[in-house]
């Protein structure tokens, strides 16, 4: 079977994450005595399956809440409400220490290779820490472990003994995928992991997360505001505008033919390998609504080029499917196919 086949091929048994109604909402806070004076709805009403094995894209503009969902699934930051299920046990309530547990089985990859790395700590410190957090393996298993994954990545054994700093930023970020190896996970979010490199750098990480996500059989959270990458990397997409879903659907029927405004509008923006080639532009009026106010009905029909009054009514906040397994947030049927 090949890539493209395992992409439309339909995923069975129960899946390895459940998402339902996840809502994450931060306090905006004022006066002396620090009171919320109103929320920000950065995620809102987030329901998601990722299967073992899969990759799920995570796209929207800056401020759509892809990150912030990203690490509420994963609990780094605490849901306001919803269910989060992974390998059937509900997680949202377990305490810190049982959260523990599951942590070896949910890492991360983080958006920043500067950033996230510790330059205090040598390379095998940075690698090994989960390992002894875990209680995984002698200290020279853990050394012998540290050495496998670093060549895994494409650096050397070596690397190990040297500090952050004498390392570029794509060979930063191949450490930060071996880091979140390490203890050997089912499911990783990897949060926006080539935004922050060189373009010449950015499709050597990405084939390296490929082909290690396809080598382990991992389960990945991809999270991008790159299009084309999205594309090439993941089975299925999710669409987020404004802490809510627009549109959830497997990757080539996503890129081919959107059916919701906002996925069109992102992919008519998109550069393509052609400039020559004729295309339609859809081009946003007005601003990003507030998350603190965020529009009745459809989220996205303040700017929308397609609205109609009915778009303000609740019901215009369903996901339905249209085709199978494409869903989509949006009562028109009518939305034009790209040119």
């Amino acid at each position: 079977m090949t890539i493209a086949d395992t992409r439309t091929a339909p995923r069975t048994g129960e899946p390895l994450l459940q998402i339902r109604g996840l809502q994450k909402r931060f306090p905006i806070l004022g006066g002396l005595l620090r009171r919320p004076k109103g929320w920000v709805n950065a995620v809102d009403d987030l329901s998601l399956d990722i299967h073992r094995g899969e990759v799920v894209g995570l796209v929207g503009e800056s401020g759509s809440g892809k990150t912030t969902a990203g690490r509420s699934i994963l609990r780094l930051l605490e849901p306001s409400a919803g269910s989060i299920r992974f390998d059937g046990q509900e997680i949202t309530g377990l305490s810190t220490g049982e959260m523990r547990a599951q942590r070896r089985r949910m890492q991360i990859v983080f958006q920043d290779p500067y950033a996230s790395l510790d330059p205090r700590q040598r390379v095998r410190d940075v690698i090994g820490e989960a390992l002894i957090i875990h209680g995984i393996g002698t200290p020279a298993d853990r050394r012998d472990r540290i050495a496998t994954l670093l060549e895994k990545v494409g650096l050397t054994a070596d690397a190990m003994d040297r500090f952050p700093h004498e390392f570029s930023g794509g060979q930063r970020q191949r450490i930060g995928i071996a880091r979140a190896l390490a203890v050997e996970p089912d499911f990783i979010v990897a949060d926006e992991p080539v935004s922050a490199l060189d373009v010449s750098v950015q499709a050597q990480v990405v084939n390296l997360l490929r082909d290690l996500q396809q080598e382990l059989g991992l389960a990945v959270l991809f999270i991008a505001h790159d299009l084309a990458v999205v594309r090439y990397i993941s089975d299925r997409v999710a669409v987020m505008y404004l802490g809510r879903m627009m549109e959830l659907a497997p990757s080539e029927a996503l890129y081919e033919r959107p059916r919701h405004p906002y996925t069109l509008a992102l992919l008519s923006a998109a550069p393509t390998p052609d400039p020559d080639a004729p295309r339609q532009r859809i081009l946003l009026e007005g601003d990003v609504p507030s998350p603190m106010n965020p529009p009745s009905g459809c989220v996205f029909r303040t700017r929308c080029p397609f609205a109609l009054p009915a778009c303000a009514e609740p019901s215009a906040r369903t996901l339905r499917e249209v085709a199978p397994g494409h869903h989509v947030s949006c009562i028109r049927d009518d939305i034009p196919a790209m040119a």
